[in-house]
């Protein structure tokens, strides 16, 4: 061990590190000891490797991008070992280093692409995939809208299934059945859909913009909200339900008995360690309020934004891309909604919003930036009248709801206790 001259101020905050297994129940404590100096010394060993063999870069491989991968992998060594944990410590908390790092890659190319123009764009991807670059022709979902057998049966596909996963998806992260399906915004009995609905209102709004929109209404309402939407959160909102109530009972690896056991503890490595279930409480104050709506405002953001990147990047639905981006934000979105919540519930114990939240946040505001400069001369019909009104209405009610059930009653308080003060106030002078 080399000798140091001096020695590090132990009440310094950052220097109280403890060690993961001594503040958790690690089970299999093989692959949590901290093991930085020897992942070091194998990703250097593995690059010098690749970068001085030959026989590696003779197979006709372009350099450049074998450079970039090596970049990218090196970048996703050094977020594994040295990023902040996130809420999650299951499978390992290793998992989930690399996704941060892995959103954090997705958004600095997003930076990168929000100052070229679109056709550089466009150019940019012929290095991923040579068969972009190519107008795409639309798919016309509206020729024969007559609700039969046969037509449900046809609209049965690959997007169908997207859907179901999609929205079983969501009741994975929000874990909340009323919000995946709809939010009481009313105190009543009888909750108003909005989420939902919304997508599907948001794909009427926006339909004379991206063809793809145009649906049959037995499309909209039947086969996506009533079936698909439903069925994977109904999935969804069951295997959160078999979370919240399994017991869990973590035997370390070596409490287990016999390769059975040992095998099965692994496995249940993969599994999480605990549960929450989110209570949003859209209606409990305006912060709670003011939280929901922000959430659901991201959460259509992220849906639409897809659809637009792809229409202007000239990609098909089914891209590895597209497809990659659509796992890629509910892997992030995990952690960021657990963050969300914690901030937002427990303002005392959580100084500040987490890194993938703010990350997440950040990524989904950073293509809305792309979407609206590229977009410009892109979609040249006019917005109907229709679509104007009923966003404005919307908007309305998003404003007006507030004011109503915290404003007004707040302004009372006010004056109430305005009025109590000044009265002391009055009879203390009259003494």
């Amino acid at each position: 061990m080399l000798a140091v001259g001096y020695d590090a101020d132990r009440s310094e905050p950052y220097t109280r590190i403890k060690p993961f297994d001594a503040e958790h129940d690690t089970s299999v404590e093989f692959f949590f000891k901290p093991t930085t100096l020897t992942a070091l010394a194998i990703a250097l060993s593995t690059l010098a490797y690749v970068a001085t063999t030959n026989d590696v870069l003779a197979e006709g491989r372009e350099k450049s991008v074998l450079g970039i991968y090596a970049a990218i992998a090196a970048f996703l060594t050094f977020s594994m070992i040295q990023f902040r944990d996130g809420p999650f410590i299951r499978p390992h908390p290793a998992f989930w280093r690399i996704v941060l790092g892995i959103n954090l890659l997705y958004e600095v190319g997003l930076v990168y692409l929000l100052f070229e123009d679109l056709p550089s764009a466009r150019k940019y991807l012929l290095y991923v995939d040579s068969s972009l670059n190519q107008p795409l022709r639309e798919k016309d979902y509206t020729e024969d809208c007559s609700l039969s057998f046969a037509n449900l049966y046809d609209a049965v596909d690959i997007f169908a299934l997207a859907h179901f996963l999609g929205w079983l998806g969501k009741a994975l992260i929000l874990r909340d059945y009323w919000f995946c399906w709809s939010i009481d915004l009313t105190g009543s009995p009888g909750p108003q859909k909005i989420l939902s609905v919304s997508f599907e209102l948001a794909e009427y709004s926006l339909e004379h913009q991206l063809p793809n929109f145009k649906e049959c209404w037995w499309d909209h309402w039947v086969l996506d909200v009533l079936i698909c939407n439903w069925l994977g959160t109904y999935l969804g909102i069951k295997i959160c339900q078999y979370f919240e109530v399994k017991s869990y009972v973590w035997r370390g690896f070596r409490q287990s008995r016999g390769f059975k056991q040992k095998t099965g503890r692994v496995f249940k490595q993969l599994t999480p360690r605990d549960w929450t279930t989110f209570q949003w409480e859209g209606t409990a104050s305006f912060t709670h309020y003011i939280t929901v709506v922000t959430l659901l405002t991201v959460f259509l953001a992220a849906e639409l934004n897809p659809f637009y990147l792809k229409s202007l990047l000239w990609m098909e639905p089914n891209h590895p891309i597209v497809i990659a981006r659509l796992a890629g934000v509910f892997v992030c979105a995990l952690p960021a909604v657990r963050e969300l919540y914690d901030y937002r519930n427990s303002p005392k114990k959580v100084a500040r919003m987490g890194q993938h939240a703010w990350l997440l946040l950040a990524t989904i505001l950073t293509e809305l930036l792309i979407i609206f400069k590229w977009g410009r001369g892109q979609y040249p019909a006019p917005t109907p009248t229709h679509v104007k009104v009923g966003w404005t209405i919307g908007s309305a009610f998003l404003v007006g709801y507030p004011l109503l059930k915290f404003g007004v009653p707040g302004a009372r308080r006010y004056l109430r206790r305005r009025g109590k003060s000044e009265k002391k106030m009055g009879g203390g002078k009259t003494e």
